[in-house]
């Protein structure tokens, strides 16, 4: 049974937010055992990949090419039921469309002065995917980080998943070869991010390393910060319910339970405006685990993260929903579209009885890389704009820099750097006229 609140008690807000506090990672040195593996890859390459890989992994791959003979990805693509084909190839099309449309244009203007601004949109060289492998079947996750790198024009994607004893899943393979992959290594963990940003073996690093992974790939990405760039720490799933008495208790319950057969450290909260309603979704969930296959660890994750907060009204339910900055949030409402512009902070909204969560995570369109941990209060869901850089662009003409000159000449004495003040006052005609 999940912990209830009451929104409108003195003392939710202090209770509330100590709930939210609570830790929801593994318990053990993450950081210590990441940075050993970094140090190690970084070291001694390609060698120290292939030991790692088969520590944990059970897997032999060559230490030059990182590769294994038991990992074919055409062969496994081959392996992939035809009906699931379609259905990828169906996710594909949409997840395409929707990026394709976020591409951003380049601007140019002349301002009242003469001086040229705008900027420039450029794709990076190279990304690294990383999805969890073995016997996991995410291809959806292929495709939510491979398909708008494509689109943005990204001229190198490579792939990085983990076969355990040789294994890999055929939808994953071809997921990844109908999107676009160009280069698969059968590698993952801590060793592969490290790979991918230093390079090992015949693997050249990449600009920036993307998708999600265990506690142990969320914190490689964290340290190798700066080296390359990171989409995201993503932390376990998460997904907030807001629901009248208009909702379905099964159909609520389902969507809780949707994100929290993820992971026991994954979090469902519901927050409804009748406290019956919050009743009859908690009864739900707990007959619904009767059945349900992943029903040991979508148990742990309810009775340890799960909440119901009732609510005075929506307005307050927005509020808390506010609060809590989830990854997903659904708005099982009669009117959502009254209610969404009062939801400042999440990650993915859904709205209506008949739009629930796992639509976003396979075929809407929509990216389902999205803040967790409450960091959609800065930040969003990946998109295509990650897979692109924006340069600024300026031109002066003499009469321009004759505008601009004075305080910028200004500017650089009171901050002490006469290096920048002589490369404006060489330019004027006290300082020999202007270049051209």
């Amino acid at each position: 049974m999940a912990r209830t609140f009451d929104a409108s008690a003195p003392d939710f807000d202090a209770r509330f937010r100590r709930f939210l506090r609570e830790p929801r990672a593994t318990g053990h040195d993450v950081a210590g055992i990441v940075g050993k593996i970094l140090d190690e890859v970084e070291e001694r390459g390609g060698e120290a990949v292939a030991t790692h890989t088969a520590k944990f992994d059970e897997l032999q791959i060559d230490p030059v090419t990182l590769t294994s003979d038991n990992v074919n990805l055409a062969e496994l693509a081959a392996q992939c039921p035809d009906d699931l084909k379609q259905a990828i190839d169906f996710a594909h099309d949409r997840i395409a469309a929707y990026h394709r449309a976020q591409m951003p244009q380049d601007h140019s203007f002349t301002d009242e002065v003469g001086v040229e601004l705008g900027w420039r949109w450029t794709s990076l060289d190279s990304v690294g995917v990383y999805v969890p492998g073995g016997r996991a079947s995410y291809p959806s996750s292929v495709l939510m980080n491979v398909v708008p790198a494509k689109i943005a024009g990204v001229g190198r994607i490579v792939m990085v998943a983990p076969a355990p004893k040789g294994e890999l899943s055929p939808a994953v393979a071809y997921a990844a070869l109908h999107a676009g992959v160009d280069e698969y290594y059968p590698i993952g963990g801590a060793q592969a991010v490290a790979a991918l940003a230093f390079g090992a073996g015949h693997l050249e690093p990449v600009d920036k390393i993307v998708g999600p992974g265990n506690a142990f790939v969320a914190e490689a990405k964290r340290q190798v910060f700066g080296r390359v760039g990171i989409d995201t720490i993503a932390g376990p799933s998460e997904i907030l319910v807001i629901a009248d008495e208009t909702a379905h208790p099964d159909w609520v319950a389902a969507d809780l339970l949707s994100q929290a057969e993820h992971d026991p450290s994954s979090q469902s909260i519901l927050i409804t405006v009748d406290e019956s309603v919050g009743k009859a979704v908690d009864n739900s969930v707990d007959r619904q685990l009767k059945s349900l296959a992943t029903a040991e660890r979508a148990a742990r994750s309810w009775s340890a993260h799960g909440a119901i907060v009732t609510a005075r009204d929506l307005d307050q339910a927005a509020a808390v929903a506010n609060i809590v900055a989830p990854e997903h949030a659904v708005l099982c409402v009669a009117d959502p579209d009254a209610l969404l512009p009062k939801i400042r902070h999440a990650g993915a909204v859904f709205l209506g009885h008949h739009t629930p969560e796992a639509l976003g995570d396979y075929v809407t369109g929509s990216n389902h890389v999205l803040p967790t941990s409450r960091a959609a209060r800065f930040s969003s869901g990946l998109g295509l704009a990650d897979f692109m850089k924006r340069m600024s662009v300026q031109r002066a003409t003499p009469a321009g820099f004759d505008a601009l000159a004075p305080a910028a000449l200004r500017l650089a004495e009171a901050e002490r750097l006469p290096a920048h003040a002589r490369s404006i006052t060489i330019r004027t005609n006290a300082g020999g006229g202007h270049d051209g």
